[in-house]
């Protein structure tokens, strides 16, 4: 369909009303549109690249991409404008030339990942690959902020429960510098965004009765990132703890066979005798491991 200025009003709810308010010319639009257009291909390989690059980590689930599309670029720079109005000055205007600077996201990538705690090795990785210019750690009122502002990461507090850091990267496919954005966050946190993000965008203000159980929702993603680290967590020591006994009965075994050997040799024992100092052998052997395991349980749980 043809990009036109009577379809692209009536599809996104604009009036030409709006555009004269805001002075915002038609030409600019659709010259913004047509030049998006033009880069497309390029934008597309290099959003194939990040994502590609992304999946190489391996405390990265799942990665999500795409490129933006030019109807919404255009809608996005009508909303935006008075925003930038008030950062810039009355005078600031969208133009070929500075969207692709101002608008941040013409290249999302969304990086998921399981625990909370495989964040700080994503956020490594993604420091130490990309030239980064701005990093933001989206939370929910009363999360533990500590790890960001150590590392001197922007926090911005969300109302509605948000969670997610968000990496604008500089990459150069071309001479051209081109701006992506990383999105991380785990697979709860991912739930919760795609559940509020439908909301906001199927109602122009959410039911109060929805938007108390969006809240409900947020409590129990949050909650149930705690439990998989928890569970992450007690699942290490479990198996640290399996590895140390599987080890120190190998070895008791090994001392078991010897000392056997060694009892077998013994002429000067009864065949009876033999037996019962093999099996106060064993007893001892097994109230030695059983108390050992006993006690490091109780130092891990």
């Amino acid at each position: 369909m043809n990009f036109t200025k009577d379809y692209f009003l009536k599809k996104y709810n604009f009036t030409d009303a709006e555009l004269k308010e805001n002075n915002i010319s038609w030409e600019t639009l659709n010259g913004i549109y047509n030049d998006f257009t033009d880069y497309i291909n390029l934008y597309e390989s290099q959003v194939d690249f990040i994502a590609n690059t992304l999946r190489t980590h391996n405390k990265i689930h799942s990665v999500k991409a795409r490129v933006k599309d030019a109807e919404h670029l255009v809608e996005k720079i009508i909303r935006k404008t008075p925003d930038r109005r008030k950062k810039y000055g009355d005078s600031f205007q969208f133009s070929v030339q500075n969207y692709k600077h101002e608008i941040t996201d013409l290249i999302g990538v969304r990086a998921i990942h399981i625990f909370k705690e495989d964040w700080e090795d994503i956020h490594s990785f993604i420091t130490n690959t990309w030239r980064v210019g701005e990093i933001t750690a989206n939370v929910r009122e009363g999360d533990d902020t500590k790890r960001f502002e150590e590392l001197n990461i922007a926090i911005q507090s969300r109302k509605s429960g948000y969670r997610s850091v968000h990496y604008l990267i500089e990459s150069y496919p071309t001479n051209e510098k081109v701006i992506a954005e990383i999105q991380v966050r785990t697979i709860f946190e991912e739930g919760y965004g795609e559940i509020d993000h439908q909301l906001r965008y199927s109602h122009d203000q959410i039911p109060e009765v929805l938007a108390l159980n969006l809240l409900l929702l947020n409590r129990i993603a949050g909650s149930s990132d705690e439990m998989a680290s928890l569970i992450n967590m007690l699942n290490r020591n479990w198996t640290d703890m399996e590895a140390k006994y599987e080890n120190i009965i190998a070895n008791k075994n090994k001392e078991i066979e010897n000392l056997i050997g060694k009892i077998d040799k013994i002429t000067s024992i009864e065949t009876k005798d033999k037996q019962e100092l093999l099996l106060s052998l064993n007893k001892i052997i097994m109230k030695d491991e059983f108390a050992n395991l006993a006690e490091d349980l109780n130092k891990a749980f």
